[in-house]
């Protein structure tokens, strides 16, 4: 079976042309799971699978890590977009299928800058207070395809992994959980964001639609001023630009930065042992 390994800002993924089906839709939660182990296959934080549409130039099935189903990722969305542009799937402007609504993407240059509008966000929760491990955290929530919660704090101390955990799990956040952003502003007006996410069940080096909500939390409190940089886990930088309105809602929100193909390469049997 033919596959792409590609990154998006340090977030992983195995890419696969599934317009002429070969797994079965039972079989692919569990397919996810062992290619996506790292050092005894192929290793990634998730697995793209890209099919016909009958409403746009394709749709993808996502699966996370541990064979969980995840609604959008913004690193994945532009992975797709630029290898869905290399194998003649779609053109340099392109529509796609997700479960959170049609994604819209540009390849802004055939060597790896791609740019996706994502759907409008929703569900926005102002600031909360829950205790985790003995302290007092300020919460933020938002929707941007996926649940995330966000917390301004000294990201360069705190242990990620185990707040990120307790977090993602707390009862404010049931049934589904959330993703969890650890975010901090710097001196020159940039963002650096540190985030655990679900499906993965630790910190990845990015994630895009992490990147938008903190962007966009950071905006709602007028930290900042689209567009804005972040800086992610892995030191790669993502721009996130969006409309705020006085008054309204928040619309036309851009995410940009690398896709990278990685090696490309075909899945023997042995991968699945």
């Amino acid at each position: 079976m033919a596959f792409a390994k590609m990154s998006g800002a340090g977030n992983d993924f195995v890419i696969i042309d599934h317009r002429r089906p070969l797994l079965d839709p039972a079989d692919q939660p569990d397919f996810a799971r062992k290619i996506c182990r790292r050092k005894f296959s192929v290793g990634a934080d998730g697995l793209i699978l890209l099919e016909d549409s009958d409403v746009a130039d394709f749709k993808w099935q996502f699966y996370n890590a541990d064979g969980s189903v995840a609604e959008m990722c913004g690193n994945g969305a532009r992975c797709a977009a630029r290898f869905a542009y290399r194998h003649g799937i779609a053109g340099k402007t392109m529509r796609f299928e997700t479960i959170a609504g049609a994604i819209e993407a540009e390849i802004l240059d055939e060597d790896e800058t791609v740019s996706v509008l994502m759907t409008d966000p929703v569900d926005h929760r102002p600031d909360r207070t829950i205790d985790v491990d003995g302290r007092h955290l300020t919460v933020a929530s938002i929707n941007t395809g996926v649940p995330h919660a966000v917390i301004f704090i000294d990201v360069e101390t705190i242990p990620v992994k185990e707040w990120g955990r307790e977090i993602r799990f707390h009862q404010v956040f049931q049934p589904a959980g959330t993703n969890v952003n650890f975010a901090r502003l710097l001196p020159d007006g940039r963002l650096h964001v540190r985030t655990y996410e679900r499906g993965v069940e630790d910190e990845t080096m990015a994630c895009g639609t992490g990147a938008v909500a903190a962007a966009l939390i950071a905006g709602l409190r007028r930290m900042v001023r689209p567009p804005v940089q972040v800086v992610t886990s892995g030191g790669e930088r993502l721009t996130v630009a969006f409309d705020l309105p006085e008054g309204r809602g928040i619309g036309n929100v851009h995410l940009q930065g690398p896709a990278r193909l990685i090696y490309e390469g075909l899945l023997t049997a042995e991968s699945l042992l």
